[in-house]
């Protein structure tokens, strides 16, 4: 059975740090690109950030950009996402999604989420 699950997520006050992981079971993430993703009451669910399976190619949206670093860590089948400089329109809950595409199929996963909350 399948699962990545979130921690991390917590209240910060603004300008604060909070660093989530994204931890994978029944599956090797290193074969996979995650991705981090948000989704604040009454919004749809947005990308914030990505990396390729090997770590190599890595994107954020331009909200986070320079505030956010996604990194993996494939020994412990785990992935971060470190947010620096939070700000109140951070707040939302934050999910992880594993995917890949093999042979014509889709391999796709995500975790139950984790909520981060950012005060003014």
């Amino acid at each position: 059975q399948v699962q990545l699950v979130e921690s991390g997520g917590g209240l910060v006050q603004a300008g604060g740090t909070l660093r989530l992981s994204c931890a994978a079971s029944g599956i090797t993430l290193a074969r996979y690109t995650i991705g981090w993703f948000r989704q604040a009451p009454g919004k749809e669910r947005e990308g914030v950030s990505c990396i390729s399976s090997n770590g190599d190619s890595t994107y954020y949206a331009v909200s986070v950009k320079g505030r956010f670093t996604i990194s993996r860590d494939n020994a412990k089948n785990t992935v971060y996402l470190q947010m620096n400089s939070l700000k109140p329109e951070d707040t939302a809950v934050y999910y992880c999604n594993a995917q890949r595409r093999d042979w014509g199929r889709t391999y796709d996963y995500w975790g139950q989420g984790t909520q981060v909350t950012v005060s003014s």
